[in-house]
């Protein structure tokens, strides 16, 4: 039961009349042909294929889940594989890659809109495409020109999938103290051993071959990260012509049984002796897997952002037919024996506070696809490093606010199951598996208090907050331009003061790290909660100026656009008071209580 539609106009109002993107290609010499009408063209057919051919699977995926039948053999659930066979044929794998490897070389930010997509459609699922794109960005990075030949043009065109192996039974995100051994084979080959576990993807019968990019040490390597490298360990070792021959020495021992996304095999992969190609330099494996693992985490944000968007179009579906009571205010459905459960105001606030993460996220991740594409197609230099400023910049806080947003306390799939009341807890309604699976993207790719660390310690107090400020500017120049005006001053005045208050708390927390270090842990994440509102909060009141500035059109599509700007500015952005005095809060209640007195 549910169901799906892609968000096409908001969608388009974002790329075309937020960010006009068609005028921003033009600056991008390999994609200055791209106009909006073929931009649309790909949006409307990618919004029908996960419609009517991923989205149908969702639950099958849940209940089915996938099968371990020994000796490394995994199946996907019923029509997994089909549909895998459909989204191949029909050319998505390779949309946004490079033609000089058969890809369509449409720009990221088109590609991104395909993965929110796919992802309301069913994450599991998704997950399998969504990790071989990461390890094509990584081999065409990073890659010999051999692992270019060979490797890249099965990855794009989806023929091979890919992982990324990292965790050990011995650490999560510690990458530092891993224990994969790579010893030379003499023939420029090495042969990798250990074990690897929490591997999405890591086995399944969805693709002819698995291209498995594996970090390990070499004999005699530095201790710690200084010491890792990495290596393309594939499931069959490829031929000449493109074929696959011998089964590797890597196999999956188990795969996991999980609260959520059931329909992706989460696996241990053993490796004894393992046939692997060197990537990049030796002891650098961390420099090359980071664009993967960027690439990962901004893919897992696309995937809260998913879960967010379709958990709304099902909860506003319900609560217009669902009948309970009447409104306080008398009936508004008389003919009937209840009101309609969207009368109240509590499932309005529940509703209105989905719409606006969902809306209010697109418009923040297609700003950065944007900036993805300018940081390497722009033909100005000044531009693509402020574009990249910006990836580097705000990847933790789309990551961690967008996955939080679509899970946490009273937001995006909880706030679901909540408007489904009773029959939100039930399976066959399809809620409480959006709860269970967007659970693990708050965890997986650094969990999101890693994010938060990420964000605080290394981007912005790394740099003494240089990178920040390039984004306050962008802001505060908003501020400027749109400030004088009246119709925009409720907009503007909580825009410029959450503006001003992550400025003090920055400057704040980075006095108290001088002395105490501790204290960038204790403010991380109520920081990046205050980031992601000071972010939200600016395209909101740019889209609030797009909306305003088309209301005489008639459409009521601006008129429910500025509703929820509205809304966000008045019930979601005050968050900001708690997080704020939460960050300020300190180290010290954390720190000086008793570790025996837990």
């Amino acid at each position: 039961m549910g169901q799906y539609a892609a968000p096409i106009r908001d969608m388009q109002f974002v790329l075309h009349e937020l960010l006009n993107v068609e005028a921003e290609l033009k600056r991008m010499p390999k994609h200055a042909d791209l106009d909006a009408a073929t931009i649309d063209q790909v949006l409307e057919e990618a919004g029908k294929f996960c419609a009517e051919v991923v989205f149908p699977l969702n639950q099958v995926g849940d209940r089915e889940g996938c099968t371990y039948q020994g000796d490394g053999v995994v199946t996907t659930p019923t029509g997994f594989k089909e549909a895998y066979r459909q989204y191949v044929e029909a050319g998505w794998p390779s949309l946004g890659c490079d033609p000089e490897h058969g890809g369509q070389g449409l720009p990221a930010f088109v590609n991104n809109a395909l993965y929110e997509m796919l992802n309301s459609a069913n994450q599991a699922w998704t997950m399998y495409s969504g990790l071989s794109h990461g390890a094509y960005e990584c081999l065409h990075a990073h890659g010999t020109p051999e692992q270019k030949s060979v490797d890249l043009p099965k990855l794009v065109s989806g023929e091979w999938t890919g992982t990324m192996c990292l965790t050990e039974p011995h650490y999560g995100t510690d990458l530092g103290i891993l224990r994969t051994r790579a010893e030379p084979n003499g023939d420029g080959s090495y042969a990798l051993s250990g074990t690897k576990i929490f591997i999405s993807s890591g086995e399944h019968d969805m693709a002819d071959n698995i291209v498995h990019l594996v970090l390990a040490r070499l004999p005699g390597a530095p201790a710690g990260t200084k010491g890792i490298s990495l290596f393309t360990v594939p499931k069959f070792l490829p031929e000449a012509g493109g074929g696959v021959g011998a089964r590797n020495g890597i196999k999956c021992g188990s795969i996991e049984h999980k609260m959520g996304i059931h329909g992706n095999a989460t696996c241990v992969m053993n490796l004894d002796g393992a046939k692997g190609w060197l990537v990049g330099d030796e002891n650098k494996g961390l420099h090359a897997m980071f664009v993967m693992m960027n690439a990962a985490r901004f893919g897992v944000g696309m995937q809260g952002l998913g879960l967010t968007e379709v958990a709304y179009q099902n909860s506003l579906v319900y609560a217009k037919e669902r009948l309970q009571m009447r409104s306080l205010t008398g009936s508004k459905a008389p003919d009937k024996p209840a009101d309609p459960i969207i009368v109240h105001p509590d499932v309005r606030c529940m509703l209105l506070t989905q719409k606006a993460y969902a809306e209010g996220g697109r418009a923040f991740a297609y700003w950065a696809a944007l900036n993805i594409d300018k940081e390497l197609s722009h033909e100005d230099e000044a531009t693509r490093r402020e574009a990249a400023d910006f990836v580097e910049l705000l990847t933790p806080v789309i990551k961690a606010f967008l996955t939080d947003n679509a899970f946490e306390g009273t937001k995006g799939t909880n706030m679901a199951m909540q408007i489904y009341g009773g029959h939100g807890f039930i399976a066959e309604w399809g809620m409480e598996q959006y709860v269970r699976d967007a659970r693990i993207n708050m965890i997986y790719e650094g969990t999101n208090s890693i994010q938060a660390l990420d964000l605080l310690g290394r981007k912005i107090l790394g740099d003494m907050g240089a990178k920040l400020r390039r984004f306050g500017k962008l802001v505060s120049d908003f501020v400027e331009a749109e400030g004088v005006k009246p119709e925009m001053q409720e907009f503007i005045n909580p825009l410029a003061d959450i503006g001003e208050k992550v400025q003090k708390l920055t400057m704040e927390i980075g006095m108290k790290a001088m002395q105490n270090p501790d204290e960038v842990g204790a403010a991380a994440v109520p920081y990046l909660r205050t980031v992601g509102h000071l972010v939200f909060a600016y395209f909101w009141a740019r889209m609030a100026r797009e909306a305003l500035d088309r209301l005489a059109s008639g459409d009521d599509f601006y008129k429910a656009k500025l509703g929820t700007a509205r809304f966000y500015f008045a019930k979601l952005l005050p968050e900001t008071a708690f997080a704020i005095r939460a960050a300020r809060a300190g180290a010290k209640s954390l720190m000086d209580f008793d570790e025996a007195f837990f």
